[in-house]
């Protein structure tokens, strides 16, 4: 199959202009039943408020071993100082109670006024100790942080019982890294963290591959590879069973592979695509999928042979902008994802294999909401995400598509 065409861009820190922010106030506990909107296609578990909730949620959820989710809104919570009238964001749980759900805010960032966070975008991980590990774009010491949040030491009998907020590493800028933007981490086996910046790194000030080491009661950072030219890693990273890692940098147009050498890592392009702003998945048989901003947008594959890989086109959207996130594969092998911004409004969409790759809409939300980032399944095949724009409120929502 044909590549997708290249094109050069710029990459704006956020894809969407945010809506004139109104004053919401909600409790720090919502039950919700399931109601059912747009003719059964999804479900809406939570709209946003821009309280004490949050507001615009960009990334997909995190799911744990039994069934919770996880997220963040990068603005609500918050507000006053660093946190102005928009909030600073919040991390926020979701949890299956009887046919409803709880919704429950774990913690509102603070901003730089309290050298904490401020704007996460990216979605928090489980760590191997149950703490959950994230991100915010900014804050800190201007330039981001990496966080993580503990639950309450003592038993808490509410729903609404925030966590303990710890900032690991607050990048400085310059060689250490800036903005982690939209990038989520990943731990090895030995519980080290790795994730991305968008800035900072070298000359280029392009951005940066970042590993965390626990040391002392503290954490070291370490920077893996700070990328020349063309840059600017909008997504984090992943792993093979090899220990190597792999990302895309939207700014260059490539996916990447960092290999363990003993001399550090060794950086080697995989493939020109156009403008990959959300990372790639493996599948069982060791290929790679990704997904494209640009020229409409596209769904692409990578396959390994004799030492390369083949790089094919799945599907091409005819999208103003294509799909920000990696895709999410399923057992069977299907691929899904989001597009934030076809005609008729935002997409979760369907790539079925057969004679090449179909493509089906499993809902449109029309003018309900705009999916940013990637959907997640629990163990029932059910589909869960979030609108970053939208909802009934307009700050955004959690959906679920049941089979």
């Amino acid at each position: 199959m044909a590549n997708p065409a290249q094109s050069s861009t710029s990459i704006p820190q956020h894809s969407f202009g945010l809506p004139a922010f109104a004053l919401a106030l909600v409790g720090a506990l919502t039950l919700v039943a399931k109601q059912p909107a747009q003719a059964q296609t999804y479900t809406v578990l939570h709209t946003f408020t821009r309280g004490a909730d949050g507001a615009y949620p960009d990334a997909g959820l995190t799911m744990d071993g039994v069934g919770t989710f996880y997220g963040t809104a990068s603005a609500g919570g918050n507000t006053g100082g660093q946190c102005g009238t928009e909030g600073c964001g919040t991390v926020f749980r979701l949890t299956q109670h009887g046919s409803g759900w709880i919704f429950s805010p774990l913690y509102s960032f603070t901003g730089t006024d309290h050298n904490d966070g401020v704007s996460p975008y990216a979605p928090v991980t489980v760590g191997p100790d149950g703490a959950l590990y994230g991100t915010t774009n900014e804050g800190g010491s201007g330039y981001g942080t990496v966080f993580r949040l503990t639950p309450p030491a003592s038993l808490c009998k509410g729903f609404s019982c925030p966590w303990t907020e710890t900032v690991l590493h607050r990048f400085a800028g310059g060689s250490d890294g800036a903005y982690p933007g939209y990038g989520g981490l990943v731990f090895d086996q030995a519980g080290n963290i790795y994730g991305t910046t968008q800035n900072g790194g070298g000359p280029a000030n392009v951005g940066t591959v970042f590993e965390l080491t626990p040391s002392n009661g503290g954490w070291v950072e370490t920077i893996l590879y700070s990328f020349s030219g063309g840059g600017q890693p909008l997504s984090g990273v992943i792993f093979d069973s090899a220990g190597h890692l792999y990302g895309t940098a939207a700014g260059g147009g490539v996916v990447y592979e960092l290999s363990p050498s003993g001399s550090g890592w060794l950086y080697q392009p995989l493939a020109a695509v156009n403008t990959p702003t959300g990372g790639v998945v493996f599948d069982s048989s060791g290929n790679l999928y990704g997904t494209t901003l640009n020229g409409g947008g596209s769904v692409y594959q990578l396959r390994p042979s004799n030492g390369s890989w083949l790089l094919s086109t799945l599907y091409n959207f005819n999208a103003y902008e294509g799909p920000l996130d990696a895709p999410t594969l399923d057992t069977a092998g299907n691929v899904y994802g989001t597009v934030a911004d076809l005609v008729s409004g935002g997409i979760v969409f369907k790539l079925t294999r057969s004679n090449g790759w179909l493509e089906s809409t499993v809902t449109d939300f029309g003018g309900f909401g705009q999916p940013v980032g990637s959907v997640i399944f629990d163990a029932n095949g059910n589909m869960y995400g979030t609108v970053e724009l939208g909802g009934s409120s307009g700050y955004g929502a959690v959906f679920e598509v049941t089979p």
